[in-house]
């Protein structure tokens, strides 16, 4: 169920092309790399500015299991984006078995902060942050939803995130924890699950939140795609989407592709 390598046999083709287009995204952007958000070896983000200031921000989280992939794979989603006007984030962060899953988790609220405080320098509206992630970015993005921001610093605005696209992200980390596959380089522990299940919190006070997965993804991860909305109710989570013909490469392909389904509601977000 949670083996998507092994359902997707040419897995590899997809990752061989991401780097590539990735990396002539880079080149074709001209954005700034490697711009440190904190003073961890891994705490550093990608940043693809705007044709014009007070623009909407996308910080896209990359997925990988919270154990493999790096922001620089992931530079292929921007070219669209900014195209359309938006000022686009890729921050990277360490990854288990070095840290845990916990700490991801407060390595991007500190990655988000940064980019409140210092994203307007780059043509991008700190009152217009939106996150989207694909996989495991998918459940750090509905952290970011969920996380009390004042709480963790007391100037932060309450409503940081305005919305988040969820491709293809996992809500409960409980079935995660019992995947040997995973856990073997995640180390869960019952308290950590507990503190990084969104779909077990409870309902952010603002915000919204689409989530989509393929279709021909596995069960677990449909069943992953309707929790978060079965669990925060239509108020936070109006739309979930199983988009056909799509697994878990091919739907992050249709994110970057300007025109695609996936593509405009990442834009009804932006515009709304």
């Amino acid at each position: 169920m949670y083996n998507n390598r092994a359902r997707v046999p040419d897995f590899a083709d997809y990752f061989a092309q991401w780097a590539d287009t990735s990396q002539a995204a880079r080149g074709l952007l001209a954005g700034l790399t490697d711009m440190a958000y904190g003073a961890g070896p891994s705490e550093n983000l990608d940043i693809f500015p705007a044709a014009h200031p007070h623009a909407p921000v996308v910080v896209f989280i990359h997925g990988g299991y919270w154990r493999s992939l790096d922001k620089s794979d992931h530079s292929f989603v921007a070219p669209a984006l900014v195209d359309q006007g938006a000022c686009v984030v890729v921050p990277n962060y360490a990854l288990c078995p070095a840290v845990t899953v916990p700490d991801i988790v407060m390595q991007l609220v500190k990655a988000l902060a940064w980019v409140w405080r210092y994203i307007d320098r780059w043509g991008g509206d700190p009152a217009r942050i939106h996150v989207a992630g694909h996989s495991a970015g998918g459940h750090l993005a509905a952290m970011m939803m969920a996380c009390q921001w004042p709480s963790y610093q007391s100037d932060l605005p309450a409503d940081l995130v305005k919305t988040v696209l969820s491709v293809s992200g996992l809500y409960e980390l409980d079935s995660v924890m019992r995947s040997p596959m995973l856990q073997s380089s995640l180390h869960l522990t019952d308290e950590q699950v507990m503190r990084c299940s969104p779909a077990w919190m409870p309902a952010p006070a603002t915000g919204s939140l689409i989530s989509v997965a393929g279709a021909l993804e596995s069960e677990a991860f449909i069943r992953h795609n309707h929790l978060i909305q079965q669990a925060w109710g239509q108020a936070r989570v109006p739309l979930v989407q199983d988009l056909a013909g799509l697994h878990h490469f091919s739907i992050v392909n249709e994110l970057a592709k300007s025109g695609s389904h996936l593509h405009g509601l990442l834009m009804q977000q932006l515009r709304a």
